[in-house]
């Protein structure tokens, strides 16, 4: 296995973000719509926050409807803000930190993405799932 590979080569760029002016019922049904977890929330191209769908049920006592559903109940997501809500103290990376680095800092923090930034741009995220996934290719027959 190489050491130092760099997460550009497994992170996503094609990203999904919500701005601060969203609210939560359009989080969650990006979430549902597009099967991920994490959203980073932007000013243009500079990361402001992020948000996981854990963030969401942990405002809500459950999760109102199936995951297949695309109607979602908006009582208690009016109740709060995408900036109330989402997580605004980052640990960021850039896309030439190795994705060992990017597993070790995951390893040991109690979040599941990373923005990955150039500069203060962002130019994509990085999950505990694509880390799982380059790791099982390096055991490919």
């Amino acid at each position: 296995m190489k050491n130092l590979v760099p997460v550009s080569t497994i992170m996503s760029k094609n990203l999904i973000v919500l701005n601060l002016s969203d609210d939560l019922t359009k989080a969650e049904l990006l979430f549902k719509k597009n099967h991920i977890r994490h959203i980073p929330v932007v000013d243009g191209n500079k990361i402001l926050g992020m948000l996981s769908y854990t963030d969401l049920l942990r405002i809500s006592f459950v999760d109102a409807v199936d995951d297949d559903e695309e109607v979602v109940d908006v009582t208690v997501y009016n109740m709060f803000t995408v900036e109330q809500v989402m997580a605004k103290k980052l640990t960021t990376v850039t896309p030439e930190t190795s994705i060992r680095e990017v597993a070790e800092i995951l390893s040991k923090k109690e979040f599941h993405a990373l923005p990955v930034l150039q500069g203060n741009l962002l130019v994509g995220i990085v999950t505990t799932t694509d880390i799982i996934k380059y790791l099982l290719s390096q055991y490919k027959d």
